[in-house]
């Protein structure tokens, strides 16, 4: 589902962008349709909760476990702080995260994945509030680096991963 988003991310910008491109040069204001892409602003919370469901469906364990993580600490935020190259990369430094007992590695994981999908969200809250049609549609675009980055960690294999 949030491999969705980012392509309908991209496309409702793309149209966005289509429509000023192929206005006249002459005409300094474009009139832009954008309701393709502020219908898709409105539903991705929606559709966010959905990908999360699914994926809590697929791996009920880890819902036992997130049961006690402290909403007091952004686990998420810190393991997304620093750039990671590659999945073992980012499987040793949920490790290094967790290594003070706290947080597994799959709470670890979990709780930066709902952390990047929700800056993705935010993205696309202030895209849907800007006048300026070039705006909406980099903060549209914007959005799916964060839905990226979601994915990405969603999608780590922690056991191959690991040395």
């Amino acid at each position: 589902m949030l491999t969705e988003l980012i392509g309908d991310c991209a496309r409702a910008a793309g149209e966005v962008y289509r429509q000023v491109a192929e206005a006249p040069a002459t005409r300094p204001d474009v009139p832009v349709n954008l309701g393709p892409l502020v219908g898709l602003c409105r539903s991705a919370g929606t559709r966010v909760e959905a990908a999360r469901a699914e994926d809590a469906a697929r791996c009920a364990s880890t819902e036992k476990e997130k049961e006690g993580v402290p909403a007091q600490k952004d686990v998420g935020a810190d393991f997304l702080a620093d750039p990671l190259d590659s999945p073992t990369q980012a499987v040793k430094r949920a490790q290094e995260l967790a290594s003070a007992g706290e947080f597994t590695v799959n709470q670890i994981l979990d709780e930066a994945t709902d952390s990047a999908a929700l800056s993705g969200l935010l993205s696309l809250h202030e895209a849907e509030r800007q006048s300026d049609p070039g705006t909406a549609a980099a903060k549209c675009l914007a959005a799916t680096g964060h839905f990226a980055l979601a994915v990405s960690v969603i999608s780590l294999d922690v056991p191959a991963a690991m040395p």
